[in-house]
Parts: structure tokens; C-alpha cells; sequence
């Protein structure tokens, strides 16, 4: 066998190898505040060095990777300016500053066991913090928010916007978000159904974010949020839509039956749930859906599934699969109904 390598297979071994270093570049960039800083208008390294506290050689080098991986571009006076990524990284909203925080510290962290994680089947979340990650959300306020944020910036910068128009909510008049989140798809859902309320059910630490969303977005009085745990508290009877979103990728086969289960004995014969979720398709296409499969196994246990994975735990629930949408960003909204 030929032990000749091509520089094309070295230099794409050596990007696969030197990723990581990528990924903590932006997050040191984004924990010391350069695209904000550089927006405010601290352009020269030196400017930049003093107003984030930080070693002036050190921003030095910094920038000039960032500049290459098209965080930053230089300006003709020699100091340098956001790039359209750089701007997604700023402290404002809609941006995925919160993202980059949360993947660059503690999901970086998980990633750190991975291989652990892919021996034990344990999560690597769970050897690196002591703890699994919903306990560690429940036990670090300030994590909890900066996770919420990054999932509700994470909605706005891939599919929920889209989704009330490919799916038609204009007859609705009771929509329940089953641990909804920060309230980004319910409030895109409400938007489009101005003859409907909404019902958000979620932990309590999750609320907060979500109140202030919706009231921003919809106003304080077309929304009830209710703290409760989804396997045990009940939901609202006979509401038009049900929606779970990026909730069944958490969970082994049995729980997911037994919250679909508790969804369809809720439903009436009208109503329809949108389970949103990364189809994984078997083949070389579409790369976000295999790598979330990965990140769910590493970060909490949890998986994406086929869409024949789909269909079983349906049908194990009572119901079936009417369509498939696709979303943005390898997104799929399953639209289920009570199955006869």
C-alpha cells in the first residue's frame, strides 16, 4: 500500500485536528468583549488591549487569527472592524454571543470527555461537571439565563421564524408550547394567529426569559406560563397545536413515548402536534444533524433519529406522521395527528 499522502489530505487531517482551536480563539474574543469593543469604536489593538484588560501582544496575535477565519477585517487606518460574523458575536439581541459563551465553556468542557462518553455512553458533561446538565442549570442561575439566551438566540438565527410560514396557524386559537423555552416559537406561532392564545409550560428557571420575550413579541396577555415538569404536570386539553421543539432529542425511546402518550390524551380528534427536530439521514448529506446527534450523545445522553425512528415512537404513542416540513439549517417540523 502506497504511504504517500497529498498535501490536500494533510492539510484537511491538520483543520480537523486544530478545530477546537478555533472554536476557543472566537470564545476568548467574545469573553473579552472585542466585537463590542471594536463596534464601540477601540479599533487599534492597543485601544482594544486596554479597554478589555487584557496583553496587549496577546490581542495582537488573537486579531490577526481572527482575521483569517473572517471574525474581524483590517481598516485602512491600520485597526480593525466586525465582519458580518463579528457582529453576530456582539452583546445585543438576536446575536449568538450567548452560543458562542455556553459552546465555548461548559459544552466545551463536555467535549473535553467525549471519548469517554463514546466508550462509557456516559455524558461528558456529566465527567466534567459532576453533575448532569439539568441539575447544573438548576443549581447556577447565571448558566440557566445564559443558557436560555443562547437557545432563544439559536431559534431566532435558524428555523422557528420560519416555521409559521410553511405551516398555516391562522385558525388556531389555542396553541401550548410544551417545554418552550425562551418563548421564541410560541411568540413566531402567536404572530401568526392573531385569533390565538398560547400556553407555555416549562421548569421554573425557564420562565423568566420566556415572560419577557413574549411580552415584548406579543404582549402580556396572549401567553400563559406555567412552571411544571413536562412528564408530570398536565397540559391543556383540546388545544389546536401542541408543539415540542428540540425537546424529544433530550430523552431515551421510552420517556419520548411516554410524553407523546401524555400529548395525544390530550389532544382531540382536530388537533395536530409539530415535533421539531435534525432528521439524521443515512448517506453523505447534510452534516448539522449527524454532528447535533453527536453533541445531544455528549452534552445530556440524548440523540436525533431517523425519520423511520420517528415513525415507531409515533406509532407506539397513538399517532402517525402526516407530513414533513423543512426548515432552515437541516430542521424538520413533523407534523403528528391522532392516529384513527
Amino acid at each position: 500500500m502506497s504511504t504517500d499522502v497529498t498535501p490536500t489530505a494533510s492539510r484537511t487531517t491538520l483543520g480537523l485536528i486544530t478545530a477546537a482551536w478555533h472554536t476557543q480563539s472566537v470564545y476568548a474574543a467574545v469573553a473579552l468583549g472585542l466585537p463590542d469593543l471594536v463596534a464601540a469604536g477601540h479599533t487599534g489593538v492597543q485601544a482594544l488591549a486596554r479597554a478589555a484588560g487584557a496583553d496587549e501582544d496577546g490581542v495582537r496575535r488573537l486579531l490577526r487569527l481572527l482575521v483569517r477565519l473572517g471574525v474581524f477585517e483590517e481598516s485602512e487606518d491600520g485597526g480593525y472592524r466586525n465582519t458580518e460574523v463579528g457582529d453576530l458575536l456582539r452583546d445585543r439581541p438576536g446575536s449568538l454571543r450567548d452560543v458562542c459563551l455556553l459552546y465555548g465553556k461548559e459544552f466545551y468542557q463536555a467535549w473535553g470527555h467525549a471519548s469517554e462518553t463514546f466508550r462509557t455512553g456516559r455524558p461528558g458533561f456529566e465527567e466534567a461537571y459532576g453533575q448532569s446538565l439539568i441539575s447544573y442549570l438548576r443549581d447556577d442561575a447565571d448558566a440557566a439565563k445564559r443558557f436560555q439566551r443562547a437557545m432563544q438566540a439559536q431559534a431566532s438565527n435558524f428555523s422557528f421564524d420560519a416555521v409559521p410560514k410553511e405551516i398555516d396557524f391562522a385558525a388556531d386559537r389555542h396553541v401550548v408550547d410544551i417545554a418552550g423555552g425562551s418563548g421564541q416559537l410560541l411568540a413566531s406561532v402567536l404572530n401568526a394567529a392573531p385569533g390565538a392564545r398560547g400556553t407555555l409550560l416549562d421548569l421554573e428557571h425557564a420562565l423568566p426569559i420566556a415572560r419577557a420575550h413574549l411580552e415584548r413579541a406579543v404582549g402580556d396577555d396572549r401567553a400563559a406560563l406555567v412552571a411544571g415538569d413536562m412528564f408530570t404536570s398536565p397540559f391543556p386539553k383540546d388545544a389546536d397545536t401542541y408543539l415540542l421543539s428540540r425537546v424529544l432529542g433530550d430523552w431515551p425511546d421510552d420517556d419520548c413515548v411516554r410524553l407523546l402518550r401524555k400529548v395525544r390524551e390530550s389532544m382531540a380528534e382536530h388537533s395536530r402536534l409539530l415535533v421539531i427536530e435534525l432528521v439524521v439521514q443515512d448517506g453523505g448529506d447534510g452534516l448539522l444533524a449527524p454532528l447535533w446527534d453527536l453533541h445531544l450523545l455528549v452534552v445530556n445522553g440524548g440523540r436525533q433519529r431517523t425519520l423511520g425512528e420517528y415513525r415507531e415512537l409515533a406509532a407506539r404513542s397513538g399517532l402517525s406522521i402526516e407530513r414533513l416540513v423543512p426548515l432552515p439549517m437541516e430542521a424538520t417540523a413533523l407534523v403528528l395527528t391522532p392516529e384513527g
